[in-house]
Protein backbone atom coordinates (compact mmCIF):
# COMPACT_ATOMS: atom_id res chain seq x y z
CA UNK A 1 0.00 0.00 0.00
CA UNK A 2 3.11 2.28 0.58
CA UNK A 3 4.77 1.37 -2.79
CA UNK A 4 1.09 1.87 -4.08
CA UNK A 5 0.47 5.66 -2.84
CA UNK A 6 4.13 6.29 -3.61
CA UNK A 7 3.69 6.21 -6.85
CA UNK A 8 0.38 8.28 -7.24
CA UNK A 9 1.61 10.49 -5.54
CA UNK A 10 4.46 11.53 -7.60
CA UNK A 11 2.49 10.99 -10.46
CA UNK A 12 -0.11 13.57 -8.88
CA UNK A 13 2.82 15.84 -8.28
CA UNK A 14 4.19 15.59 -12.53
CA UNK A 15 0.59 16.49 -13.27
CA UNK A 16 0.34 19.22 -11.04
CA UNK A 17 3.74 20.18 -12.26
CA UNK A 18 2.94 20.01 -15.58
CA UNK A 19 -0.03 22.12 -15.23
CA UNK A 20 -2.26 19.13 -16.67
CA UNK A 21 -4.67 19.33 -13.58
CA UNK A 22 -5.77 22.95 -14.36
CA UNK A 23 -6.21 22.45 -17.84
CA UNK A 24 -8.41 19.57 -17.89
CA UNK A 25 -10.31 21.35 -15.19
CA UNK A 26 -10.79 24.66 -17.08
CA UNK A 27 -11.52 23.07 -20.31
CA UNK A 28 -14.10 20.90 -18.40
CA UNK A 29 -15.35 24.18 -16.90
CA UNK A 30 -15.40 26.25 -19.88
CA UNK A 31 -17.26 23.90 -22.50
CA UNK A 32 -20.06 22.83 -19.46
CA UNK A 33 -20.51 26.51 -18.97
CA UNK A 34 -21.09 27.24 -22.95
CA UNK A 35 -23.42 24.19 -23.03
CA UNK A 36 -25.21 24.68 -20.02
CA UNK A 37 -26.30 28.38 -21.23
CA UNK A 38 -26.47 27.66 -24.96
CA UNK A 39 -28.58 24.47 -24.19
CA UNK A 40 -31.19 26.03 -21.97
CA UNK A 41 -33.50 27.58 -24.68
CA UNK A 42 -35.27 24.19 -24.62
CA UNK A 43 -36.68 24.31 -21.48
CA UNK A 44 -39.89 25.99 -21.50
CA UNK A 45 -40.73 23.78 -24.59
CA UNK A 46 -40.50 20.20 -23.15
CA UNK A 47 -41.77 20.83 -19.31
CA UNK A 48 -38.26 20.61 -17.36
CA UNK A 49 -35.73 22.80 -15.22
CA UNK A 50 -33.00 24.29 -17.01
CA UNK A 51 -30.89 21.60 -14.71
CA UNK A 52 -32.07 19.16 -16.49
CA UNK A 53 -31.67 20.29 -19.72
CA UNK A 54 -28.18 21.09 -18.38
CA UNK A 55 -27.47 17.72 -17.74
CA UNK A 56 -28.22 16.44 -20.68
CA UNK A 57 -26.11 18.59 -22.70
CA UNK A 58 -23.54 17.85 -20.75
CA UNK A 59 -23.96 14.06 -20.97
CA UNK A 60 -23.31 14.32 -24.48
CA UNK A 61 -20.28 16.61 -24.09
CA UNK A 62 -18.44 13.95 -21.62
CA UNK A 63 -19.08 11.32 -24.48
CA UNK A 64 -16.56 13.27 -26.63
CA UNK A 65 -14.52 15.03 -23.66
CA UNK A 66 -13.93 12.36 -21.00
CA UNK A 67 -12.47 9.75 -23.40
CA UNK A 68 -10.40 12.20 -25.19
CA UNK A 69 -8.63 13.62 -22.26
CA UNK A 70 -8.25 10.36 -20.80
CA UNK A 71 -6.18 9.18 -23.59
CA UNK A 72 -4.38 12.28 -23.57
CA UNK A 73 -3.17 12.17 -19.78
CA UNK A 74 -2.32 8.20 -20.34
CA UNK A 75 -1.00 7.44 -24.05
CA UNK A 76 2.45 8.19 -22.94
CA UNK A 77 2.23 6.64 -19.44
CA UNK A 78 4.17 3.59 -20.55
CA UNK A 79 5.65 4.29 -24.13
CA UNK A 80 6.85 8.01 -22.79
CA UNK A 81 8.86 6.50 -19.73
CA UNK A 82 10.52 4.46 -22.12
CA UNK A 83 11.70 6.50 -24.07
CA UNK A 84 12.36 9.20 -22.22
CA UNK A 85 15.32 6.20 -20.99
CA UNK A 86 12.65 6.75 -16.76
CA UNK A 87 11.32 3.25 -17.26
CA UNK A 88 14.08 1.56 -16.05
CA UNK A 89 15.07 3.58 -13.24
CA UNK A 90 11.14 3.47 -12.23
CA UNK A 91 11.25 -0.88 -12.88
CA UNK A 92 14.28 -0.88 -10.08
CA UNK A 93 12.20 0.32 -7.43
CA UNK A 94 10.70 -2.08 -4.97
CA UNK A 95 7.28 -2.24 -6.49
CA UNK A 96 5.71 -4.58 -8.94
CA UNK A 97 4.57 -3.95 -12.17
CA UNK A 98 0.60 -4.18 -11.16
CA UNK A 99 1.61 -1.94 -8.18
CA UNK A 100 3.16 0.94 -10.48
CA UNK A 101 0.04 0.72 -13.17
CA UNK A 102 -2.12 1.04 -10.26
CA UNK A 103 -0.51 3.83 -8.97
CA UNK A 104 -0.15 5.56 -12.15
CA UNK A 105 -4.20 4.95 -12.79
CA UNK A 106 -5.15 6.03 -9.26
CA UNK A 107 -3.29 9.36 -9.64
CA UNK A 108 -4.86 10.04 -13.27
CA UNK A 109 -8.30 8.70 -12.38
CA UNK A 110 -8.37 11.15 -9.15
CA UNK A 111 -7.20 14.00 -11.70
CA UNK A 112 -10.06 13.55 -13.98
CA UNK A 113 -12.40 13.06 -11.03
CA UNK A 114 -11.71 16.54 -9.78
CA UNK A 115 -12.04 18.10 -13.13
CA UNK A 116 -14.77 16.61 -13.58
CA UNK A 117 -16.64 16.88 -10.27
CA UNK A 118 -15.64 20.75 -10.66
CA UNK A 119 -16.72 21.74 -14.29
CA UNK A 120 -19.77 19.66 -14.30
CA UNK A 121 -20.70 20.65 -10.74
CA UNK A 122 -20.01 23.97 -11.31
CA UNK A 123 -22.09 24.39 -14.27
CA UNK A 124 -24.83 22.49 -12.48
CA UNK A 125 -24.92 24.84 -9.82
CA UNK A 126 -25.66 27.78 -11.97
CA UNK A 127 -28.30 26.26 -13.95
CA UNK A 128 -30.24 25.23 -10.73
CA UNK A 129 -29.50 29.23 -9.30
CA UNK A 130 -31.29 30.63 -13.29
CA UNK A 131 -33.10 27.93 -13.78
CA UNK A 132 -34.41 25.77 -10.82
CA UNK A 133 -33.99 22.37 -9.81
CA UNK A 134 -35.74 18.86 -8.54
CA UNK A 135 -34.62 16.27 -6.70
CA UNK A 136 -34.72 13.86 -10.08
CA UNK A 137 -32.21 16.17 -11.77
CA UNK A 138 -29.83 16.84 -8.77
CA UNK A 139 -29.58 13.13 -8.75
CA UNK A 140 -29.14 13.02 -13.08
CA UNK A 141 -26.29 15.38 -11.90
CA UNK A 142 -24.59 13.45 -9.67
CA UNK A 143 -25.03 10.67 -11.32
CA UNK A 144 -23.80 11.92 -14.57
CA UNK A 145 -20.23 13.13 -12.48
CA UNK A 146 -19.81 9.12 -11.16
CA UNK A 147 -20.63 7.68 -14.88
CA UNK A 148 -18.28 10.27 -16.55
CA UNK A 149 -15.20 9.15 -13.98
CA UNK A 150 -16.12 5.87 -14.79
CA UNK A 151 -16.00 6.26 -18.70
CA UNK A 152 -12.65 7.80 -18.06
CA UNK A 153 -11.68 4.86 -16.02
CA UNK A 154 -12.48 2.69 -18.93
CA UNK A 155 -10.40 4.83 -21.46
CA UNK A 156 -7.38 5.73 -19.23
CA UNK A 157 -7.04 2.20 -18.97
CA UNK A 158 -7.54 1.70 -22.79
CA UNK A 159 -4.55 4.39 -23.17
CA UNK A 160 -2.41 2.47 -20.54
CA UNK A 161 -2.62 -0.63 -22.77
CA UNK A 162 -2.03 1.36 -26.35
CA UNK A 163 0.77 2.76 -24.57
CA UNK A 164 2.19 -0.73 -23.65
CA UNK A 165 1.73 -1.99 -27.09
CA UNK A 166 3.96 1.08 -28.67
CA UNK A 167 7.26 1.36 -28.94
CA UNK A 168 7.02 5.11 -29.05
CA UNK A 169 5.48 8.05 -27.46
CA UNK A 170 4.33 9.17 -31.41
CA UNK A 171 3.09 5.96 -32.06
CA UNK A 172 1.02 5.56 -28.92
CA UNK A 173 -0.26 9.13 -29.39
CA UNK A 174 -1.22 7.71 -33.15
CA UNK A 175 -2.76 4.62 -31.85
CA UNK A 176 -4.79 6.65 -28.91
CA UNK A 177 -6.37 9.08 -31.17
CA UNK A 178 -7.22 6.06 -33.76
CA UNK A 179 -8.91 4.29 -30.55
CA UNK A 180 -11.21 7.31 -29.55
CA UNK A 181 -12.38 7.71 -33.08
CA UNK A 182 -13.22 3.84 -33.33
CA UNK A 183 -14.84 3.80 -30.03
CA UNK A 184 -16.69 7.50 -29.58
CA UNK A 185 -17.21 7.83 -33.68
CA UNK A 186 -17.06 4.95 -35.73
CA UNK A 187 -18.73 2.70 -34.15
CA UNK A 188 -21.88 4.86 -33.61
CA UNK A 189 -22.27 5.31 -37.42
CA UNK A 190 -21.85 1.62 -38.05
CA UNK A 191 -24.48 0.55 -36.20
CA UNK A 192 -26.62 3.43 -37.90
CA UNK A 193 -25.79 2.49 -41.21
CA UNK A 194 -26.65 -1.39 -40.11
CA UNK A 195 -29.78 -0.13 -38.81
CA UNK A 196 -30.81 1.81 -41.44
CA UNK A 197 -30.30 -1.22 -43.64
CA UNK A 198 -32.31 -3.27 -41.89
CA UNK A 199 -34.64 -1.25 -41.40
CA UNK A 200 -37.38 -2.41 -38.58
CA UNK A 201 -36.00 -6.01 -38.60
CA UNK A 202 -34.80 -8.96 -36.49
CA UNK A 203 -30.89 -6.77 -35.89
CA UNK A 204 -33.12 -3.27 -34.68
CA UNK A 205 -34.57 -4.81 -32.62
CA UNK A 206 -32.80 -7.28 -30.36
CA UNK A 207 -29.53 -7.09 -31.47
CA UNK A 208 -28.95 -3.56 -31.84
CA UNK A 209 -29.42 -2.45 -28.29
CA UNK A 210 -26.80 -4.77 -26.70
CA UNK A 211 -23.87 -3.76 -29.39
CA UNK A 212 -24.98 -0.66 -28.33
CA UNK A 213 -24.13 -1.09 -24.40
CA UNK A 214 -21.08 -3.36 -25.64
CA UNK A 215 -19.58 0.11 -26.52
CA UNK A 216 -18.62 2.39 -23.13
CA UNK A 217 -19.48 5.46 -24.61
CA UNK A 218 -22.88 4.01 -25.56
CA UNK A 219 -23.67 2.16 -22.43
CA UNK A 220 -22.56 5.65 -20.73
CA UNK A 221 -25.05 7.76 -23.07
CA UNK A 222 -27.78 5.23 -22.38
CA UNK A 223 -27.33 4.59 -18.38
CA UNK A 224 -27.92 8.44 -17.73
CA UNK A 225 -30.66 8.51 -20.28
CA UNK A 226 -32.70 5.05 -18.68
CA UNK A 227 -31.87 6.30 -15.47
CA UNK A 228 -34.01 9.71 -15.56
CA UNK A 229 -37.59 10.44 -17.53
CA UNK A 230 -36.72 14.38 -17.85
CA UNK A 231 -33.43 13.60 -18.95
CA UNK A 232 -34.59 10.69 -21.84
CA UNK A 233 -37.22 13.58 -22.08
CA UNK A 234 -35.02 16.27 -22.99
CA UNK A 235 -32.77 14.03 -25.04
CA UNK A 236 -35.53 12.51 -27.80
CA UNK A 237 -34.70 9.29 -26.68
CA UNK A 238 -37.25 7.71 -24.43
CA UNK A 239 -37.66 4.58 -27.20
CA UNK A 240 -33.86 3.84 -26.95
CA UNK A 241 -33.70 4.20 -23.13
CA UNK A 242 -36.39 2.10 -22.28
CA UNK A 243 -35.21 -1.36 -24.96
CA UNK A 244 -32.66 -2.57 -22.25
CA UNK A 245 -32.63 -3.62 -19.14
CA UNK A 246 -31.66 -1.66 -16.16
CA UNK A 247 -28.64 -3.43 -15.52
CA UNK A 248 -27.07 -3.66 -18.98
CA UNK A 249 -25.47 -0.51 -19.07
CA UNK A 250 -23.97 -0.24 -15.65
CA UNK A 251 -22.65 -3.37 -15.81
CA UNK A 252 -20.90 -2.48 -19.00
CA UNK A 253 -19.51 0.59 -17.83
CA UNK A 254 -18.46 -1.36 -14.85
CA UNK A 255 -16.65 -4.44 -16.44
CA UNK A 256 -14.88 -2.37 -18.91
CA UNK A 257 -12.40 -0.94 -16.90
CA UNK A 258 -11.55 -4.14 -15.00
CA UNK A 259 -11.17 -5.59 -18.68
CA UNK A 260 -9.46 -2.92 -19.97
CA UNK A 261 -6.44 -2.69 -16.85
CA UNK A 262 -6.25 -6.07 -16.82
CA UNK A 263 -4.83 -6.54 -20.68
CA UNK A 264 -3.21 -3.37 -19.82
CA UNK A 265 -1.03 -5.16 -16.95
CA UNK A 266 -0.85 -8.16 -18.84
CA UNK A 267 0.99 -5.81 -21.39
CA UNK A 268 2.88 -4.26 -19.20
CA UNK A 269 4.49 -7.35 -18.23
CA UNK A 270 5.31 -7.98 -21.62
CA UNK A 271 7.22 -4.44 -22.00
CA UNK A 272 11.51 -4.57 -22.01
CA UNK A 273 12.78 -1.44 -20.09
Amino acid sequence: MTRFLAIASTEMLILRRNRWLLMATVIMLLFALALTFAGSAPTGSVGVDMLTVSVTSMTTLSVYLAPLLALMISFDAIAGEAERGSLSLLLSYPAGRGEILLGKFAAHLAALAFAMTIGFGAAGAIAAWFGGAGAESLTALARLIGTSILLGAVFLALGYLVSALSRSATAAAGLSAGLWLVFVVLYDLGLLGAVVMDGSGDFTRSIFPWLMVANPADAFRVWNISASDGVAMASGMVGAAQTLPAWAAPLSLILWPLLAFALARAAFKRVEP
